[in-house]
């Protein structure tokens, strides 16, 4: 993969994904990837996610709500806006998100495209693909999709890329409440769970919905089992790894630590979890996973 510097002429194949990947905006900026804004609101104020960029003053805001924060997908419209200039280009587009198990974000690029084909504007040439995951497991299947694109790859080879880091992500998050995903009620199956929340601290992980992983009763033992994960992931070849947080840099920064140690090189990308899954699970997730470095490249 490319380490820096920007695009400098239209490659066959866009990769188009939605914030809730987290990228960082250097990483986006250098693989020439487009992004499409989810929405959070809070009190009835609605914001683009991608605008929200004090996330300590977004939390403080949460906590004071008596009726909490909500989440939308982006628009048709947001879509097509995004869609149109580069199928103008005569490019294919091939556009990852969120899962459907947990967003409607795909299912409306899925309305995009059908008013694209419909309009006569190349619709046909984009391919939507739900990633079953979001966060850094979004992120690395975007990334992947993006190295296949950078190297002249058409839209079949580039979706097959996305796809095959699909099939290889694992990604453990741990939180420190159940609360936020029962508010929001995208608890999946850690719904089993709720009865003794305020006793344990989750570990999860996302396969198409939030899926529990196992029950322990610290923090400390938590982000043990989360390196525990990531010696498994290296044991298994698996070493294109990122760490994600919310709220928690110094602790993030531990894991991030031990993860060059584990794996014996450095993330593929480190970053913060925004407003909208943040809006769900709450300060003080950490999560860890990864994917071959081949996908990658």
């Amino acid at each position: 993969m490319r380490e820096s510097g920007c695009l400098s002429s239209p490659l066959p194949t866009a990769v188009v994904c939605d914030t809730t990947a987290y990228l960082p905006t250097e990483l986006i900026a250098s693989r020439g990837i487009k992004t499409i804004s989810l929405y959070v609101a809070v009190d009835g104020h609605q914001e683009r996610e991608s605008e929200i960029i004090d996330y300590a003053g977004f939390y403080e805001r949460l906590r004071a709500s008596e009726s909490g924060a909500t989440t939308s997908q982006p628009s048709i419209g947001d879509f097509v806006s995004v869609y149109e200039p580069l199928l103008d280009e005569g490019r294919e587009i091939v556009s990852i998100h969120i899962s459907t198990g947990i967003s409607g974000t795909y299912e409306a690029a899925g309305q995009a495209r059908e008013r694209l084909i419909a309009e006569g504007k190349g619709g046909e040439r984009l391919h939507v693909f739900d990633s079953r995951s979001a966060a850094g497991g979004m992120g690395l299947s975007v990334l992947a999709a993006a190295a296949a694109a950078a190297g002249g790859d058409d839209a079949g080879a580039v979706l097959a890329r996305a796809r095959q880091a699909r099939g290889e992500l694992k990604m453990w998050f741990a939180i420190d409440t159940l609360e936020y995903l029962r508010r929001g009620g995208r608890i999946g199956g850690a719904r089993a769970w709720i009865g003794s929340a305020l006793k344990i601290k989750p570990i999860l992980t996302l396969e198409e919905e939030i899926t529990p992983v196992e029950r322990v009763r610290t923090r400390a033992r938590s982000i043990e089992r989360l390196r525990d994960y990531a010696r498994q992931r290296h044991e298994s070849g698996l070493d294109g790894w990122v760490v994600q947080h919310i709220q928690d840099d110094e602790t993030a920064t531990g894991l991030i630590e031990d993860g060059r140690e584990i794996f014996g090189c450095e993330p593929v990308f480190t970053s913060e979890i925004g407003a909208v899954l943040g809006a769900h699970v709450g300060p003080g997730l950490l999560g860890i996973g990864s994917v071959s470095k081949d996908v990658l490249s």
